[in-house]
């Protein structure tokens, strides 16, 4: 892989997240200073205006609650003291070029009286975040046998012009039948219906993942970096 440079029709995707909840996922938006986030049953993702000057740590603090577990923000700058980073791992972003999306007859929408399902099916496969109200984020594909749900993936963060596809995954005892590779082209299929680009992120290290995007039409635009850090759990004396 190559990574390429940002260029102005793909610059809103430097920062997804703020471009969701300040644009096509703003009636989600909860609002703190300068930050910005999705509800906690929705999505663990926020966002720092890029216009912010200056610590955002006390926002953030205040926005989430004490202990709370949220995401390392790159915009935020070094985490003070009392702020625990849990964890650092390399990412990447991967935008269609040339997928060859198309619709599945056999996926069916999948709504909220499917999220106890999708939620034992996340936890058993760990495809990324999926909460109990993930599913309002866009549609939901799903692919069942035997009336038992094997495999799903849907539409997440929503920058303008683009969406992300997200919680691709499939259950173990069916997984080398293509279920997933179906699933994404039929997710970017309705993406692309509506007139925008899908998008994806993937663990660097899931290298089966990224052979499988790029061999769909996905390619490389940037390298990134996933982390939590947690709240203090009483603030540190200013």
């Amino acid at each position: 892989m190559t990574e390429t440079s940002t260029t102005e029709p793909t610059a809103v995707l430097d920062d997804p997240a703020w471009a969701s909840l300040t644009g096509p996922h703003a009636h989600f938006a909860e609002r703190r200073g300068r930050l910005v986030r999705y509800p906690v049953d929705v999505a663990p993702f926020l966002a720092v205006d890029p216009a912010a000057r200056g610590p955002v740590w006390d926002d953030l603090a205040a926005l989430a609650g004490p202990g709370a577990v949220v995401p390392l923000l790159a915009r935020a700058g070094t985490p003070p003291p009392g702020w625990e980073v849990l964890r650092e791992a390399a990412g990447v972003q991967l935008v269609d070029h040339g997928v060859a999306a198309a619709p599945d007859p056999e996926a069916v929408r999948l709504t909220e009286a499917d999220v106890p399902e999708m939620l034992d099916l996340v936890a058993r496969t760990r495809p990324g975040p999926f909460l109990p109200r993930t599913v309002l984020l866009g549609t939901y594909l799903g692919l069942r046998h035997r009336g038992a749900l094997i495999a799903m993936a849907g539409e997440r963060l929503h920058p303008p012009g683009w969406t992300e596809i997200s919680a691709v995954c499939t259950d173990p005892d069916h997984r080398g039948r293509g279920l997933a590779t179906r699933l994404v082209l039929a997710i970017a299929a309705g993406i692309r219906d509506r007139g925008e680009t899908p998008f994806l992120h993937a663990a660097a290290h899931n290298h089966n993942a990224i052979r499988l995007y790029e061999s769909l039409g996905f390619r490389l635009r940037h390298r990134t970096v996933f982390g939590q850090v947690r709240v203090p759990e009483v603030a540190e004396e200013r």
